[in-house]
């Protein structure tokens, strides 16, 4: 009995674990509850020829949702960092494929479009710019979010992760032309890309201008006297932060491209060419963001060769200094034997005349190594 005890104790986490990680929570929605309607959610409207349609019923999910189906147009709910139960509800009202909700529930994924049956997945990588004084080895440069979007016939579903990327701003200006929202839910779609993209832009120009001041900073003549490692600090801390910037830059070219050149039934046509404009300026964003990483390897390889030269310099100062004062310590050595019958210890003038000595042939050889640059 006592041997069952110990197999069920260590049965027991791994099922609970098991559990845990299965997204039971999807499939185990009551009907008689309203689920949807979540603290998640940030915004819920139904638009009908290009204009929110102003009802308190499409409040909730659900009820904007109902509307849909009855009047034509179509939803976009917003959510900010939905748990699984609260995204459960909307998961089983739109009929989301579990797969796209887990990655929806879990943040940092990879930038990836995937379609499952009649819903196109996205995930965007949001990035923003961190401001800060001057650029040390543990400052943060760029911070990143995520937005996740679904796009169905008749609904938008917008996940966001992070505390930045708020989509607020561009609600209200896609409100504002309502001959744009009339194309439908893929009009939703672009916006968010194209404001995503926007975001690197402004991202890489800022970025571009620290690049060039620690450029500035390494090859300038002042650094020679600052310290090489602080440099080299800051250099690998703007190096981690550009790769960021590339992994939320690079796996979103090739999403880009196939919703600009391959005709999808979700995406309006008319829709479709604005695409290529957002991943054309993305493209753009790569080229920067590969060129920043060339040019920082250069940077930090210059830095290590003149922190190198500089040891050099310091490593043939000791060298010069040491040969000047082996003189007097061979000339000393010398005399300081204790021998009872030496050359020159009876001499009136031998003590100066050594002195002398020395003092001359370490002038000279000081001259010469000065000439020579290495003092």
């Amino acid at each position: 009995m006592s041997m069952i005890r110990d197999l069920t104790a260590a049965v027991r986490p791994s099922l609970r674990h098991t559990l845990r990680k299965t997204p039971t929570t999807y499939t185990s929605y009551d009907p008689t509850r309203d689920h949807s309607a979540s603290s998640a959610v940030v915004d819920c409207a139904v638009y009908r020829d290009g204009r929110r349609v102003d009802d308190r019923a499409c409040l909730t999910p659900r009820g904007a949702m109902r509307q849909v189906r009855e009047s034509g147009g179509f939803a976009w709910i917003g959510l900010h960092e939905p748990t699984e139960a609260e995204f459960a509800g909307i998961a089983a009202e739109f009929g989301l494929h579990p797969l796209a909700v887990e990655d929806a529930v879990h943040a940092h994924q990879r930038p990836k479009l995937e379609r499952y049956d009649d819903t196109l997945f996205t995930v965007f990588k949001t990035i923003h710019y961190v401001e800060h004084a001057e650029l040390t080895a543990t400052s943060e440069v760029v911070e990143t979010g995520e937005v996740m979007v679904f796009t169905g016939p008749d609904f938008v579903i917008t996940v966001r992760h992070g505390g930045q990327g708020s989509l607020r701003n561009l609600r209200h200006r896609l409100q504002g032309e309502p001959e744009l929202l009339a194309k439908g839910p893929s009009s939703v779609l672009h916006a968010i890309a194209d404001h995503v993209v926007d975001g690197y832009i402004a991202v890489a120009d800022a970025v571009e201008l620290d690049i060039d001041q620690l450029e500035i900073d390494v090859f300038s003549p002042a650094a020679k006297g600052s310290t090489r490692g602080a440099d080299t600090g800051r250099i690998y801390q703007l190096k981690r932060e550009v790769l960021e910037f590339k992994r939320a830059v690079t796996p979103l070219l090739r999403p880009m491209q196939l919703l600009s050149e391959r005709p999808m039934r979700l995406v309006d046509p008319d829709i479709q060419k604005y695409f290529r404009d957002v991943a054309d300026h993305l493209a753009r964003v790569q080229e920067q963001v590969l060129g920043f990483d060339e040019l920082l390897n250069s940077i930090l390889q210059a830095n290590l060769a003149q922190a190198t030269v500089a040891q050099n310099e310091d490593m043939r100062k000791i060298t010069s200094w040491a040969a000047i004062v082996a003189v007097p310590t061979a000339v000393c050595g010398v005399y300081g034997m204790n021998f009872k019958y030496m050359p020159e210890l009876e001499w009136k003038y031998g003590y100066p005349m050594v002195l002398g000595a020395i003092a001359v042939i370490c002038f000279t050889i000081h001259r010469t190594l000065k000439r020579n640059g290495w003092l």
